[in-house]
C-alpha cells in the first residue's frame, strides 16, 4: 500500500445544499457544456417510505482511488495513478473505449465523450486553480467539498463513507 499523502476532494453530506453548484463549475471550467459529460454529479438518495421518507445528496466525481479499479482492468494500461500524489489519469490517446473501466468503477464514475474516450475528473491540477482548490471546491456555498491530501487509510475510509451515502 502506498505511504504517501493523496489528494482527494473530501465531501460531507451533511454540508451539501443541493445546488448543483459543483457541478456548474466543473461543467464550465472543463468547458464541457453541450457535450454530455459529467466530471462531478449531485446525485440525490432517498431513503424510507412515505411519511417518513429521508434524502440527502452525494456530490460524486472520481475519488482516485487508492488501488483504483479502473486501472486494474483497463486492457491498454491507459489509466495510470501517479505515484507522488495518487492521481488516476487517463491517457486518453491510449484508450480504446472498451469501456472496462466504467463496469469497474464502483462510483460509476468514466464518461465517454462523442469520441468513446474516457474522461474523468483530473482535479483540475493540470491547471491554475486558486488556494481553495478546483472551481467544484471553491464554488460550494455550504462548503461541502474540501481539497485535501490524505494518507491511504484515511482515503479509503472516505470512499467507504462515499460508497456508504450511494447504497
Amino acid at each position: 500500500m502506498r505511504m504517501n499523502n493523496e489528494y482527494v476532494i473530501w465531501f460531507n453530506h451533511e454540508k451539501c445544499t443541493q445546488c448543483h453548484g459543483c457541478e456548474v463549475a466543473c461543467r464550465s471550467w472543463r468547458g464541457l457544456e453541450g457535450q454530455g459529460l459529467l466530471f462531478r454529479s449531485v446525485i440525490n438518495v432517498w431513503r424510507g417510505n412515505y411519511p417518513d421518507a429521508k434524502n440527502h445528496s452525494v456530490s460524486v466525481s472520481c475519488l482516485h482511488c487508492v488501488e483504483p479499479a479502473c486501472a486494474a482492468v483497463c486492457p491498454v494500461e491507459a489509466i495510470i495513478k501517479r505515484e507522488n500524489d495518487g492521481v488516476v489519469e487517463v491517457d486518453e490517446s491510449l484508450c480504446i473505449g472498451c469501456k472496462a473501466c466504467l463496469d469497474a468503477c464502483p462510483y460509476g464514475v468514466p464518461c465517454f465523450g462523442s469520441d468513446d474516450v474516457m474522461k474523468k475528473c483530473d482535479l483540475c491540477l493540470d491547471q491554475a486553480v486558486g488556494e481553495s482548490g478546483p472551481p467544484c471546491v471553491a464554488t460550494c456555498p455550504g462548503d461541502a467539498l474540501t481539497f485535501r491530501k490524505l494518507n491511504p487509510k484515511e482515503k479509503e475510509a472516505h470512499m467507504s463513507y462515499i460508497f456508504g451515502l450511494l447504497e
